[in-house]
């Protein structure tokens, strides 16, 4: 479409809709404030939340650069030492790497993909607030002498001892168990919004390099979380109810949590890494004044990067006595993974050298970065040698390679996309001055610091330990560690006063400062919506290749320019192609979001503590408030069919089945839902691995009632088919006759899911055997209860007329679980009911 042909209106009628638009997407003053959904705004409370749980973290770790300055130095006890290093990583690890980027993705992607907002505002507010409170409950254990104190990594059976660890290890694993939620929330949002919620024409090689990275990142936090998951949910049985599943005596093995935890903690590296390369994406791009070179090339090194990742997990178990095969396998991954990760710095070198390189604050965090990374990389080559890790495993050699891998790949590229996208938070620069010092005091104090301890390490320093004796070789090395550290402290505190000193006398800076290619500067602080107008896009680079882009979006020429039902809308585009296909309703301000994350974290409170009937009071408001949600959200049938959202074009509002956001959400949550089963599944079958008689000698569940569970859960989901199929025709009352006998067949098939472990008297405490055939049914028999309610909404929904032939989103997305839910109950009856008899 040609600039000519765009409408074009008054000055009074752009005036009208601004206005419109305003107070629409405005939030209301006063304590309302806090019950905002609006992107933007949870993107600046979750970026300033993780910030501060980094500072803290800085503060621990600090303090253990004091205690270990000196030998034999008694600056704090051995207990808050422990507490301090593992609180350190923890924090670091769950509490800044990962939702920072969730943060900077939030609040860039909505204008960086031209459109007014993602899908699920209401779900970001929800994994906010999820976040916060996990947060703040871990952290503040410390204060209390409760905090975890064995290794953020939780190794049993240290950590599964009750007398040594205390209540801090049940703290760190439902506390993060709960802050999970948070990370997941955030990448079904992340996905359906990057896949779904482009501007029309930005098709999917033509999308920016951010948008690419965290569309890969989310996915991989779908496949690396849920293992932690399923181990932590192992864990917890074991500390709460003596469920043997890491104790040898009892046919547990300790290694189990190992594999499950760097499952995740390995791609987790990567889940930090990317989204600093995306920043990197954008900022090179942008002072090299010309596009990326080799941009499908940088997007399949990223993809290759992420798949890699989850091929090297066990060369943090190198020492723990593997198969020469598993050593050889894994070396060789842990080695490959350099390809794909050189090739995304060789791509930004050649965007350098091709263009002409403006050398700002950005730049030089971005490049000292890449530079502190790659050595990090070089020192990550030699300890995927089996023969060297085997000397360095558990050494300060170990603790400087994560250092210059996450500081150098993680945090300055942070520190790098502060300085360029600041403008956007304030429509002002940070200064230069203050960044230039910033950067050679976190530059040199970070390489003061831990270039060092490659050297202690080599001398055999172990990680963990809490002092050491004079004259063996470490002393200066410490000594040099610790003022480094410092002096890395103080620079990143230049870096705090510059964002938060007062900039009142400051002018403005122009509306896109760095002449960006791409399209996150075209909206403005005060404008509380993406984009002005959702624009037509023909390039990679818009804001460089498309005249007169911004003036018209600000104008309103293209589409939503208005909002005149007073809805907050914006438009759902085809996967591929992005072609506008659905202007979707998006749910507004609500507190129904605080008190489910509220409620949900009285949960994991509460079950830390063995308060088992305020566990259950929580329970029960957290499900009445997702009903809530769900009951008032975006399924309510709108008052029109089709909508006029410009151009000429008019789309429907309501969507169903793969054309619906809703419909795509439910399928990625399924997904990380079946990989946390799958993780469930691998642990049933490692233990038979270990044993010769797997049983123990104890008596399994028996055949016949998994078998009829199994039965039960079939023809439960063969009537929900057939209930979407009637809800079609429109024959309703035959609908809710067939979700009233699916729902009794699904209750039946839990109590048979159940009755096969309890008839036959399996005792979970005697031996690993029966422990997890009784974790894997009753994981089956929650879905099933999850089911249920399901299944019960969707009656409720149609009795009330809010469910029709047409207007069937629930109903359909019901079913979607269903799929999921039928391969769960198939799988798992057949492997507890059938596996111990074909063995």
């Amino acid at each position: 479409m040609s600039a000519t042909d765009l409408p074009t209106f008054t000055d009074e009628e752009r005036a009208g809709q601004e206005e419109r638009l305003r107070k629409v997407w405005t939030t209301p003053s006063g304590w309302r404030y806090w019950t905002s959904v609006n992107n933007t705004e949870i993107g600046l409370w979750y970026g300033a939340a993780a910030f501060i749980f980094m500072l803290f973290a800085g503060l621990l770790g600090l303090m253990v650069r004091v205690q270990l300055a000196v030998p034999d130095n008694s600056f704090i006890s051995a207990d808050l030492f422990n507490q301090a290093f593992t609180l350190h990583g923890t924090i670091m690890m769950f509490l800044f790497a990962v939702p920072i980027f969730e943060a900077i993705a939030v609040y860039l992607l909505p204008s960086m993909l031209g459109t007014r907002e993602l899908p699920f505002p209401r779900l970001s507010a929800f994994g906010f607030w999820s976040f916060a409170i996990g947060g703040v409950f871990v952290c503040g254990s410390i204060f209390f002498n409760a905090a975890p104190n064995t290794g953020w990594f939780m190794y049993p059976p240290l950590a599964t001892d009750k007398e040594y660890s205390g209540i801090g290890a049940d703290i760190w694993l439902l506390g993060l168990s709960f802050i999970e939620v948070a990370s997941i929330a955030a990448a079904v949002e992340l996905i359906v919004g990057i896949m779904k919620c482009r501007a029309p024409g930005m098709r999917i090689n033509m999308m920016p390099l951010f948008a690419w990275y965290l569309l890969i990142v989310a996915g991989m936090i779908l496949f690396a979380f849920p293992p932690l998951i399923a181990g932590d949910i192992l864990f917890e049985m074991e500390r709460m109810f003596d469920w043997p599943f890491f104790d040898a005596a009892r046919g547990g093995d300790p290694l189990l949590w190992q594999h499950l935890f760097w499952i995740f903690g390995h791609p987790e590296v990567y889940i930090i890494f990317l989204p600093a390369i995306a920043i990197m994406a954008m900022v090179v791009p942008t002072f090299s004044q010309r596009p990326i070179v080799g941009y499908s090339w940088i997007v399949l090194a990223a993809v290759g990067t992420g798949f890699l990742s989850f091929g090297l997990w066990v060369h943090h178990m190198f020492a723990t006595g593997l198969p020469q095969m598993s050593l050889a396998f894994f070396s060789a991954a842990s080695e490959a993974v350099a390809i794909p990760t050189g090739v995304q710095i060789f791509v930004f070198i050649a965007t350098m050298l091709a263009g002409r390189v403006i050398f700002s604050v950005p730049m030089l965090f971005g490049a000292g970065g890449l530079a502190i990374f790659v050595i990090g990389g070089l020192t990550g080559v030699m300890v995927a040698l089996v023969p060297f890790d085997w000397q360095a495993h558990d050494t300060y050699f170990i603790v400087a390679h994560l250092h210059y891998v996450l500081i150098g790949g993680m945090l300055f590229p942070v520190v790098a996309g502060i300085y360029y996208y600041y403008p956007l938070f304030d429509g002002k620069k940070l200064s230069d001055r203050f960044g230039k010092v910033s950067f050679w005091l976190m530059f040199v104090g970070f390489n003061v610091a831990f270039f060092p301890m490659h050297f202690s390490g080599l001398r055999g320093m172990p990680r963990r330990i809490f002092t050491y004796p004079a004259g063996i070789g470490w002393d200066w090395f410490n000594l040099i560690s610790t003022i480094g550290a410092f002096v890395f402290a103080f620079g990143v505190g230049v870096v705090v006063i510059d964002v938060v000193r007062p900039k009142k006398r400051q002018p403005r800076c122009e509306q896109n400062p760095w002449n960006a290619g791409t399209l996150e500067f075209i909206s403005e602080p005060e404008e509380n919506w993406g984009v002005r107008s959702v624009p037509i896009i023909t390039s990679r680079y818009p804001a460089w290749d498309q005249p007169d882009l911004i003036d018209n979006i600000k104008a309103g020429r293209y589409y939503l320019p208005d909002s005149p039902m007073g809805e907050r809308e914006t438009l759902v585009t085809t996967v591929l192609d992005a072609r506008p296909v659905q202007c979707l309703r998006v749910g507004g301000t609500s507190v129904v979001t605080m008190v489910a994350a509220a409620a949900l974290g009285g949960v994991f409170i509460a079950l830390t503590f063995h308060w088992w009937w305020i566990t259950i009071a929580c329970a029960i408001v957290t499900l009445g408030a997702i009903l809530y949600w769900l009951w008032t959200g975006t399924a309510k049938i709108p008052e029109t069919q089709d909508y006029d959202v410009g151009l000429g074009l008019k789309l429907p509002v309501y969507a169903s089945g793969p054309a619906s956001v809703g419909w795509w959400a439910m399928f990625i949550t399924m997904v990380g839902d079946g990989t946390a089963y799958a993780s469930l599944i691998f642990g049933y079958f490692f233990y038979w691995t270990i044993h010769e008689d797997f049983t123990g000698g104890h008596a399994g569940p028996g055949a016949f009632w998994p078998m009829v569970a199994l039965v039960l859960f079939v023809l439960a989901w063969l009537l929900m088919l057939a209930a979407r199929s009637l809800n079609k025709a429109n024959r309703i009352r035959a609908t809710q006759g067939v979700l009233v006998l699916s729902t009794v067949l699904t209750l039946a098939g839990c109590g048979a899911g159940l009755a096969g472990p309890y008839l036959y008297s399996m005792d979970p405490t005697l031996f690993v055997y029966p422990a997890i055939v009784w974790v894997v049914a009753i994981w089956t028999v929650v879905h099933g209860a999850v089911a249920v309610i399901m299944q019960l909404y969707c009656l409720a929904r149609s009795l009330s007329g809010r469910m029709t032939a047409r207007y069937d989103m629930d109903l359909v997305n019901v079913v979607l679980y269903w799929h999921f839910m039928v391969i769960t109950a198939v799988t798992s009856f057949a492997v507890i009911g059938l596996f111990p008899l074909l063995r």
